[in-house]
Formats: structure tokens, C-alpha cells, sequence
């Protein structure tokens, strides 16, 4: 029986840490996925844990994995073997949970980013947006608190709708003042969060437009899993007549650390693969 080639990405990102393990020798098949939200805690300290209760879970040894590959806050993870730019781990993640992709759109929480890619998941091409909170996954999160919503909510919240209303101000101080002026005025609680998830889909329209983006195109990253942003964005696409095709995946949000699991695996018998020749 052959032995695993183990790999462990892990996605260190700016409100949660997520980790893939998979056996790369076995059609890259998926074999554990955590997610841990890291609060107010030391990023280290959080990462180190992580990778401790997979280990432990699944019964093996650090040793027993052949890469560790980092992304994200790659300097947050102590015992990496290497770091992929978190572009080119959604990129593969992204082809990986949709073969057929042209172009991945990360949803993050700190900014979005669109990437054309190649049938390989090599980045082609990309756009993102500045560092203005209110086209983040973060705004709609610190949004959601202030009007007593769980982030898991705001989905199914958002689809029942009827009249939404978009905040106008253009960085996230601003909005985040239209939102309690909605609420002063009544506005309710649907047509307040599909309003945010439309101003926020408006800038991931118009990065697709920039990036003359082609279809299909594979969210990844958190918001990628929030069915009211999903929706918000195949509107505002199909009102500025883009004729997209949109997919999402269960394992959206894990799509950096399974790129980086699938990076490090490559990087791993590559490197092997010089050893043997200078051996030989």
C-alpha cells in the first residue's frame, strides 16, 4: 500500500482561520476542514491549535505531514513549510471546486478581489478593491451586530426584501451612519441588510467589468456562503445586462487553504523530483 502524501493548508485570515487537510496522492481528495473564528486571540496561538486538533482528530503525527503550506497572514503559522500568496491559492481552490471557471471573485473580509484565471487556476489578470471597509465582508459583519444579527443570519434575511434600501455613503463610517438613520426612519431589518449587500455587490460588478471578466465565475471566501450577497450580485449583473454564471460551493469559504494544500503538494513533489535527479 502506497503511503499518503499529507498536505495541510492553512488560511489565515482577517476574522477567521481556516485549515484543510488532504491526501494529495489520492485525487487530492478532502479528508478534514476546520474553521475557527479568531475573535480578540492571538492569531499564533489560534493557527497552533488548529493544526494540533487536526492532528489529534485524525490521528497523525506532525512529522506525517509532507507540507504545511500557509496563506493569508502566512508569518502568523510557526511550523510552515512554505507560503502561497492568498491570490494564487483562491485561484486553485477555486478551479478545484469548479472545474469549468474563468474567473474567481474572493469575497474576503478585509477587501474583494477578481481573478482571471486559466483552466489550470494560473492568475491571469486580476482587479481589487481599496482598503475602504465598506466593500468588505468586515462591513457587513459590523453591520449585522449593530442590528442584532447573527453573520449566519443576514442571508435568508436579505432574500425576503421587498424594498431595499442602499446606504449612500462611500466609505464605511459613512455607511454605517445611513444604516442608523434606516433605522430612525423605520426602514426594516431585510430592506437594510439587502441594501448593504447591493452596495457592496455593486463593487464586485464593477471589478468584474474592469477585469472584463469571463463566466463562469466562482465566489470564494466567506461572503461567498451568504446567500443575500450571492443574490445581490447575479441582479446587479443581470441589470447591467453581464450575462454571468455564477457558482458557489459548500467549501467556498475554505478555498484558500485548499489551494494552499494543493500548492504545497505540487511544491512538494517538484522539489522531490530534484532531489531524485541530483541523487541519481
Amino acid at each position: 500500500m502506497n503511503k499518503k502524501l499529507l498536505t495541510l493548508g492553512i488560511d489565515v485570515g482577517g476574522s477567521y482561520i481556516k485549515t484543510i487537510l488532504m491526501d494529495f496522492s489520492n485525487n487530492s481528495e478532502i479528508l478534514d476542514k476546520r474553521i475557527e473564528k479568531i475573535r480578540k486571540r492571538n492569531p499564533v496561538t489560534v493557527s497552533n491549535e488548529l493544526i494540533n486538533t487536526v492532528l489529534e482528530f485524525n490521528k497523525i503525527n506532525f512529522e506525517d505531514i509532507s507540507y504545511l503550506a500557509s496563506t493569508g497572514e502566512g508569518e502568523m503559522v510557526e511550523r510552515k513549510t512554505g507560503h502561497f500568496y492568498s491570490m494564487t491559492t483562491h485561484a486553485k481552490g477555486g478551479i478545484f471546486l469548479s472545474p469549468n471557471a474563468k474567473t474567481v471573485v474572493d469575497l474576503g473580509a478585509l477587501f474583494v478581489r477578481a481573478i482571471k484565471i486559466n483552466s489550470q487556476g494560473k492568475v491571469l489578470n486580476y482587479k481589487m478593491t481599496g482598503q475602504c471597509a465598506s466593500g468588505s465582508g468586515q462591513f457587513i459583519e459590523n453591520i449585522s451586530r449593530y442590528l442584532g444579527l447573527a453573520i449566519d443570519e443576514v442571508g435568508d434575511i436579505s432574500v425576503s426584501a421587498t424594498n431595499p434600501e442602499t446606504p449612500s455613503g462611500i466609505c464605511a463610517v459613512l455607511a454605517e451612519t445611513d444604516v442608523i438613520n434606516m433605522v430612525s426612519r423605520g426602514i426594516t431589518t431585510p430592506n437594510i441588510i439587502k441594501g448593504i449587500h447591493l452596495s457592496v455587490a455593486n463593487r464586485v460588478v464593477r471589478l468584474l467589468s474592469s477585469l472584463k471578466a469571463e463566466s463562469p465565475i466562482m465566489l470564494t471566501g466567506g461572503m461567498a456562503m451568504n446567500k443575500g450577497m450571492v443574490q445581490a450580485i447575479e441582479e446587479l449583473a443581470k441589470e447591467n445586462k453581464y450575462n454571468f454564471e455564477i457558482h458557489t460551493h459548500p467549501n467556498s469559504i475554505y478555498a484558500g487553504a485548499l489551494g494552499a494544500a494543493l500548492w504545497g503538494g505540487y511544491r512538494y513533489l517538484k522539489l522531490h523530483k530534484k532531489m531524485a535527479v541530483v541523487n541519481d
